[in-house]
């Protein structure tokens, strides 16, 4: 492996594993904040609204961005967000402010949405030139910081550590992490051509044609939207169902979200062999079917010890959604055509559960309760059971053999 391609990688690993650590580091302080800030469930789906505003704002101009600057100083300036805004969410919870609060999940979900375009457009070149599936590590890492944030927030909740030292605290992690990280980052990736650079003849006409009219793209992107609300959901509110919905005290409430994300994070690190053995589209129809019986049994079986278990599910059934269906995303792309547009196009897709999960799930929480409410996010995740047959490789689906340095499809494998 270049030396290069390892740099990168690990760097890569870092910066998937800093706003995986921040985030679950807000999670599992939300029933205090909640607590401090005095806010309804109504209220706090209000307040999440706004870490889904910033993620569409950034996922948005992200892919611009990258066109025009490269990944490297957008992945640098969407994880200084991502400090910034863990800070200024500490603050708001001790000073009982919620629109203080709502305008650090702002910034955090700009930083975060901003940057994870620029994150996997990067992490899609590198797995381009390792010719295997690193792309469930890269988003391992991301999981493993969940992990670790949500293992150090279940303790410091405990204890009753202040909201605005632990946030504050992790700001400065990222903060310092980040500087060795970025210098590995070249300069220049996911930079696009000048249009006047390309002939204009007929020729390029295909190659011009706007990729949202790409049906499997869209289809690929509505895998992503489904498996993205299921893990969106699970960041924004699974304490606070396991609390409400379940009966768990606070702690335990955070212990059962950190169970979920060791369950993502062991799904992104072995994904990868899964995808390379058996192909995209079975791994994600498999993933779909985990998610979808996990969520059933949080919202209809009315047992601690089996909502504990079915969070694990849960967590398994949507930990490859993103990755893998991105990875797919990028290899719709025909020669010539621009991969880097169709990735930031999914990405763009599965951030919509983002903006419309948080605020929905809160208000039906507020009228029937968030355990029922999940069943909207059952449903998309049954649902995208039917499209994964889209995630098969373009040598899988015309019977070709596979493009070098590409896993092969398994085209005998029902999807």
């Amino acid at each position: 492996m270049p030396a290069s391609l390892t740099a990168r990688r690990n760097a890569l690993f870092l910066l998937f594993f800093l706003p995986g650590l921040t985030i679950a580091s807000w999670v599992t302080r939300t029933p205090d904040v909640r607590d401090l800030v005095g806010a309804s469930t109504a209220e706090m789906g209000l307040i999440l609204f706004g870490l889904s505003a910033g993620s569409m704002v950034g996922i948005l101009s992200s892919g611009a961005l990258v066109a025009r600057r490269g990944t490297r100083p957008v992945m640098l300036a969407g994880t200084v967000s991502v400090a910034v805004g863990a800070a200024v969410i500490g603050v708001g919870a001790a000073l009982g402010s919620g629109p203080l609060v709502a305008a650090g999940l702002a910034l955090f979900g700009l930083g975060m949405g901003g940057g994870e375009i620029a994150l996997n457009v990067e992490g899609a070149e590198v797995e381009r030139g390792l010719g295997r599936s690193t792309m469930p590590a890269m988003h391992g890492c991301f999981s493993l910081g969940t992990v670790v944030g949500a293992v150090a927030g279940m303790v410091l909740t405990a204890v009753g550590f202040p909201v605005v030292a632990h946030l504050a605290a992790v700001a400065v992690v990222v903060a310092v992490a980040l500087v060795p990280a970025i210098r590995a980052i070249p300069a220049g990736v996911g930079v696009r051509a000048p249009v006047a650079a390309v002939p204009a003849d007929g020729a390029v006409v295909a190659a011009r044609r706007p990729v949202w009219r790409d049906t499997r793209l869209v289809m690929i992107g509505g895998i992503i939207l489904a498996l993205a609300l299921a893990e969106g959901t699970a960041n924004d509110w699974l304490p606070l169902v396991m609390v409400d919905g379940h009966g768990f005290d606070a702690a335990l409430g955070s212990a059962v979200y950190a169970a979920f994300a060791a369950a993502m994070t062991l799904g992104r690190f072995v994904g990868g062999r899964f995808v390379d053995r058996f192909g995209r589209a079975a791994v994600l129809a498999v993933s779909a079917v985990v998610g979808a019986v996990g969520l059933a049994l949080v919202i209809f079986v009315d047992h601690q010890a089996v909502a504990a278990a079915a969070a694990v599910l849960w967590g398994l059934g949507a930990s490859l959604g993103f990755p893998v269906a991105l990875s797919a995303a990028g290899d719709t792309a025909a020669p010539g055509e621009d991969a880097t547009a169709r990735v930031s196009l999914a990405a763009t897709i599965g951030y919509v559960a983002f903006l419309v999960g948080p605020p929905a799930l809160g208000f039906l929480g507020d009228h029937f309760g968030l355990r029922h409410a999940l069943i909207l996010v059952l449903v998309l995740v049954a649902a995208a059971t039917f499209l994964t047959p889209a995630a098969r490789t373009r040598a899988a689906q015309h019977g070709a053999d596979p493009v070098p340095g590409r896993p092969a499809e398994r085209a005998d494998l029902p999807a």
